[in-house]
């Protein structure tokens, strides 16, 4: 009897088992059931794009802080060389303005004066200001003025000295300028540089009273002096280059002059001396 029970209850507990068993294989072959999907969040509103701002970062060491921030004499350097290098760029234009003219005036001269019926209509139709007017009116006075004293003078003597004193005029007028480049040719580096030593004065103050080297405290004293020498040399070198420039042209305007003169020279010789006779003679 105690062991048909025990039989029975096995049974009953395998039933349960296999019950369980199949309930679980059902669950796991069925789908699960689609669960609601969660709304969409709805997407943040994009940032607008912040304005890139342009930083302006002033320059502590310029020149516009060199000219607020330097002393009484850095001031007065910076103004010397300021006007050095004005006056140098004057002298240049205003001398290869008056070059490229008196080579102008030269053609015109080798174009019409030769080819006149005298020295005197040939001298007339040269502009008024023209060097090589200017020369041919000096023969032609030197050759009407040989009377008195004058005329104890060899003719071939006074009409040379005459002439040559007017090329020396006219040499003397192209030169006008060029003392004032090289002046500033050869004392802008100096000014710079006494720029430059009154920088590291500066300098050398500054760390004195801070009593230490930091870079703050002598980054603007050097960077005086540094500028100083730049703009020193920026004024001497287009003045050394233009006073050289402008002496070669002067060369070659005065060879123009001088070869006219000597022409000139020869025609005065051979014309006929009969009207300055007779202006002698009224």
């Amino acid at each position: 009897m105690l062991k048909m029970i025990r039989l029975a209850a096995v049974a009953a507990a395998l039933l349960v088992a296999l019950a369980a068993a199949s309930q679980v294989a059902r669950a796991q072959g069925q789908p699960a059931a689609p669960t609601a999907a969660p709304a969409p969040a709805a997407a943040p509103a994009p940032a607008a794009a912040p304005a890139r701002a342009t930083e302006v970062v002033e320059n502590p060491y310029g020149l516009e802080a060199l000219w607020k921030g330097g002393d009484i004499v850095a001031r007065i350097t910076l103004g010397i060389l300021v006007v050095m290098s004005m006056g140098s760029w004057y002298v240049i234009i205003t001398k290869v303005y008056e070059q490229t003219k008196m080579g102008a005036q030269a053609r015109a001269a080798e174009r019409a004066f030769w080819k006149a019926p005298s020295v005197r209509q040939g001298t007339e139709g040269l502009k008024s200001g023209s060097p090589f007017r200017f020369i041919a009116e000096s023969g032609l006075e030197a050759s009407g003025t040989h009377t008195g004293l004058l005329g104890n003078v060899d003719l071939n003597t006074w009409i040379s000295m005459s002439i040559q004193r007017a090329i020396d005029n006219v040499n003397s007028r192209t030169q006008d300028g060029l003392a004032f480049l090289a002046t500033v040719g050869s004392t802008a580096p100096f000014v710079g540089l006494f720029g430059t030593v009154w920088g590291i004065y500066h300098a050398l103050t500054a760390i004195g009273i801070a009593g230490q080297a930091s870079i703050d405290k002598v980054a603007g004293p050097v960077g005086e002096a540094l500028i100083m020498t730049a703009l020193g040399l920026a004024v001497a070198v287009p003045a050394v280059l233009g006073y050289n420039w402008l002496i070669r042209r002067n060369k070659v305007a005065m060879d123009q002059v001088r070869s006219f003169a000597a022409d000139l020279h020869a025609v005065l010789l051979s014309a006929p001396k009969a009207p300055a006779t007779a202006a002698a003679r009224g």
